[in-house]
Parts: C-alpha cells; structure tokens; sequence
C-alpha cells in the first residue's frame, strides 16, 4: 500500500467547506508538527481475501505517525463495482484513493488511509475498517493546531464529498482511537459472505453485479456437508491463490455455511403479503418457502424448470423468480483469494460436478491446481470486521 506523500498546509489548495461541519470546539493555540515519513513496514499490502498476517511485525507497524494528530477508526460500505480494489493503484479508482481523496477536501491536507482488509475489483463491503491521522489545522492561521474534529463531524463531512463523487461509498462509523490502533493488525476476525443466484434465466439488471449466477439448481446439503469438511484448523494449499504473501498456508476457518435466503430483489405477491403481515402490519411468515414452487395465486414460480414463463401459467411480463443461497465464512485471516475458491469448490459441490470425497481429494493435494476455478468477483462482500471493545 503506498502511503500519500506530505505537503505543507500552505502548499495545499484552500478550499471552501460548509460551516455546518465546523466543529463547535474552541480553538486551541498549539504549535504544528512535521509529519514524518511513514516507515516502509506500514506500506505491505495485504495478502489476503481481506486481510493480512498478525505477530510480532504487527507491532512495529502501530504507533504514532503524527505527535499533534488524531487516530480515526472509519468504516465504510461500497459497492466494488466501479473500483479496482481497495488498495492504493497509479492511475486506478481505488477505495483507498478515495477515500483518501475525501479527507484532503475536507481537512486541506494530504492523509494516508489504511485498510484493515483488502478487497479486489468487483468485490463489495458491507463494512471495510480503515484508520487514518488527522491533524487540524487552522485555515485562518496556517500553522495553528486546533483541538481535534468530534467523530460525527468527520463522519458528515466526508460523505459529504464521497456524495460529490460516484457515489458508491459510504462512511457508516467512525470512532476516536488511541494513536497505536492499527485497522488491520488489531482485528479479531473477519466475516465475508457470497451471494449465489440460480436458476434457469438470466439475474435481473439490477442484481447482475451483486450476486454470481448459475443456471443449475443446488444441492444445499451436499454444500453442507462439504463446508463441515472445510471448517477447522487446517493446511488451506488448496485455497491460495498465485502470489499470495502469507507466511503459512495454515490458518484456522471458524465458520463456513451456507443458507437459502430470500432474494434480494424480493418484491412479495398478493398471496405472500397476506401471509407476511400481521394485523398490526408487523411482518410475520410462516407459509411455504418464498423460493421453492409457488401456491396457488403466487407470483413466484419453481425454478428448477426450464419452462418458459407462460408454458409455466405465468403472468406475462413477471420474471421467474431465482433462488438465492449465501454462503457465510469467518475467521481471523484468509489466504489470497481463499473465499472465492472455497466457494468456487461449493458451488461444483452442489451441482454434482464433485462429489463429498473430491473436496477431502482437494484438501490433501495442497496445491490450488486441484480446486475447481473460483467464484467471480461480484458475488463476494466484506461483511464485518471484529475488534476487541472500542472505548
């Protein structure tokens, strides 16, 4: 991750900003401090799906870049769509860049921002971690430290030019930490869940890049039972992509599952509105599942045919509906590319194109030329990021 460069609050445009994100504080005199460089260790990329190695190197990567600066936690969601990656890449829209680029409007000087989790393009986040140093500086009197911003101003203030870009990213929290917290080497586990689409048709327009497709219908217990293989303290060869720079292939899976969910494009017939609400207009459900074959009055139908719509007595013009799996995964670390290659060797699972004793064949081979390819991109969230309590 290459960090931004420092410039001097006078050599950086001035810009306007609204007085509505001004933090109230008064200001206090303080002499401005000289930004060192940042050592080269807070450069490594990670090396993982979303994440990276912890140890002993975690230390010497935490500390205090800027003596007068406030360490922010920030969190964000995005959609990976439009962006080459989380991290920091010449002449690429990163999320890094970003986000960077936000906090130079903002406070009128360059910031370094570092993830806690890398996500590569096309992949989303329902909650990526970063951590950056903010130093206030005066506008009226360049030179002049001032007290630092409250974690609601900076939260208002950034989206505010994150709005003005594509978008496409968001900032859902932000929280004040002591100067040594480093996003991605503090972090307890991380949680990444895959959002699989099948069916015979096409996905809508609207759910193409947020979901991976496949026409077959899956076996949901066979993928159980393979993920029940997967979990646990285990040498992951098989799932670690070319240029991974992790130091052991081994880690520990504390969770894989994977669970039909509704579709996220689930727009309910006049039968399922009967069923799903109370008198009180709660929501409520306790019929047939939404996305097996459909009663009697239901826009829903089976997808398991490949009947056209009106060979299947559908309304014309009303889309057959897809059913949607989601495949869950947790652990502290991954290897590079770990959960698309897990999934990738799910979904041929479900399918019956291995079969319960392949995925143990795969394990065993430790080389990932034996797993089937790998789940696309977009399919893929970042879903959490754990820490220990944040006071």
């Amino acid at each position: 991750m290459s960090a931004a460069s420092s410039a001097t609050a006078d050599a950086a445009p001035k810009r306007p900003f609204d007085p509505s994100l001004a933090d109230p504080s008064p200001p206090s005199k303080l002499q401005r401090s000289s930004q060192p460089d940042i050592s080269p260790a807070e450069k490594l990329e990670s090396a993982a799906d979303g994440d990276g190695a912890s140890g002993a190197e975690s230390e010497a990567m935490c500390g205090a870049r800027i003596s007068r600066a406030q360490r922010y936690l920030v969190a964000v969601e995005y959609a990976g769509t439009r962006f080459s990656g989380s991290q920091q890449q010449p002449d690429k829209r990163t999320v890094v860049g970003v986000l960077e680029e936000a906090f130079h409007k903002f406070i009128g000087q360059p910031v370094s921002v570092f993830c806690s989790s890398r996500t590569d393009s096309g992949v989303h986040a329902l909650s990526n971690v970063c951590h950056v140093d903010v130093e206030r500086i005066s506008k009226r009197k360049p030179g002049e430290v001032l007290p630092p911003h409250d974690p609601g101003v900076v939260k208002r203030a950034v989206n505010h030019f994150l709005h003005k870009n594509e978008g496409d990213i968001m900032v859902t929290d932000v929280r004040c930490v002591a100067p040594d917290f480093h996003a991605r080497y503090k972090a307890l586990e991380r949680t990444y869940h895959y959002r699989v689409l099948c069916g015979p048709e096409r996905p809508s327009i609207f759910e193409k890049n947020s979901a991976s497709h496949i026409p077959e219908d899956l076996n949901i217990q066979d993928m159980k039972k393979a993920c029940n293989i997967l979990v646990g303290h285990h040498d992951f060869s098989s799932f670690r992509a070319i240029g991974c720079q992790a130091k052991s292939p081994v880690k520990t899976l504390d969770e894989l599952t994977v669970t039909e969910v509704f579709p996220f494009m689930f727009f309910p017939s006049s039968l399922e509105r009967s069923e799903m609400e109370s008198p009180d207009g709660s929501l409520v459900y306790s019929g047939p599942s939404l996305t097996g074959p459909s009663g009697e009055g239901s826009d829903a139908s089976s997808t398991t045919s490949g009947k056209s719509a009106c060979e299947n007595g559908q309304e014309f013009g009303k889309r057959l509906r897809h059913r949607c799996f989601v495949v869950t995964a947790r652990a502290q670390s991954f290897l590079y590319h770990q959960v698309r290659l897990m999934v990738g060797l799910l979904k041929a699972v479900g399918t019956g194109d291995r079969t319960i004793a392949d995925v143990e064949r795969i394990m065993d081979a430790k080389t990932v030329t034996a797993v089937p390819p790998m789940a696309p991109a977009c399919g893929l969230y970042l879903a959490n990021v754990k820490y220990d309590p944040i006071v």
